[in-house]
């Protein structure tokens, strides 16, 4: 809806406090039905809020009250107001005749619109002021404002690189072929350098008997000549284990991998119970990177 300067004018007054009660009624009257006048009426009480902030409360004295009970009459007690009686009508005998009378609504309603317009600038030049004061206090004298009222810093935009990531470095790989008397892998024996885990295929080795199991062993003299055991080969085609990384990498690498036939589930000592079966040494597929 578009609202006349009057109505923006009505409103500027109300939030100041400059209306008499017949036009503060016709204002609240207004808001309660028009729900787009109120916004703008509390529009102005938001932007004329300012002026509260800049100036404190001052408690008047008690002679401008003293003084203000005078000017209306209450300094003394009262007496009771009594209108006198109505005289009788008179008796019309003819019409009289009347000055014609001036319809002065025009000049009433432009001097409340000039009023009124006269007390929205001085609001107005107020507020300038007021704005004016605080920008200066900003500048100049921020800490005599409250923290929500003081200019923040200037942002400083950082741009972090982050350092980029390493490019992963290929790991040594070892590969041993475990073979019997007869010739031919029987299994396959991978180790990664890095992790020292092994992967253990099945290639040509003849299906274990049942209550039997094949069991993997590392020997090697800085081990005192003891086989240590690696665990069982399981039955399915690969077997990987993670059991090596306890060892040096020279026994892990210069070591002796045999595989021999024990009871099923592996040797029940940790020592091997027959002579291996199957036996080789790694070597070197994928150099470590230098």
């Amino acid at each position: 809806m578009d609202y006349s300067e009057d109505h923006i004018a009505l409103a500027a007054e109300y939030a100041l406090g400059t209306l008499d009660a017949d036009e503060r009624t016709q204002v609240e009257t207004m808001m309660a039905v028009d729900k787009e006048f109120a916004g703008i009426v509390q529009a102005w009480e938001f932007r004329l809020g300012v002026l509260n902030q800049m100036v404190g409360s001052v408690e008047p004295r008690p002679l401008v009250w003293d003084n203000i009970r005078r000017a209306i009459g209450h300094e003394t007690q009262q007496a009771p107001l009594l209108l006198p009686e109505a005289p009788p009508p008179p008796i019309a005998f003819a019409e009289p005749l009347l000055p014609p009378v001036h319809d002065t609504s025009n000049v009433i309603q432009l001097s409340s619109q000039a009023r009124r317009w006269r007390n929205l600038a001085s609001a107005m030049t107020a507020l300038a002021a007021a704005l004016v004061a605080m920008i200066g206090v900003q500048l100049f004298l921020p800490d005599l404002l409250p923290d929500a009222m003081r200019p923040k810093g200037p942002t400083r935009v950082v741009e972090v690189k982050a350092p980029p990531a390493p490019t992963p470095q290929p790991s040594a790989q070892y590969v041993a072929l475990l073979q019997g008397q007869a010739g031919g892998p029987a299994f396959i024996l991978t180790v990664d350098g890095a992790t020292k885990n092994f992967t253990v295929r099945k290639v040509g080795a003849p299906p274990i008997e049942v209550g039997k199991s094949y069991e993997l062993w590392l020997i090697s003299d800085k081990l005192g000549g003891r086989p240590r055991s690696l665990g069982v080969i399981g039955a399915n085609d690969f077997t990987a284990r993670p059991v090596l990384a306890s060892y040096d990498t020279d026994v892990v690498t210069g070591g002796t991998y045999a595989v021999t036939v024990e009871q099923a589930g592996g040797s029940p000592d940790g020592a091997p119970h027959s002579t291996p079966v199957f036996a080789g040494k790694l070597i070197e597929t994928v150099p470590p990177p230098r």
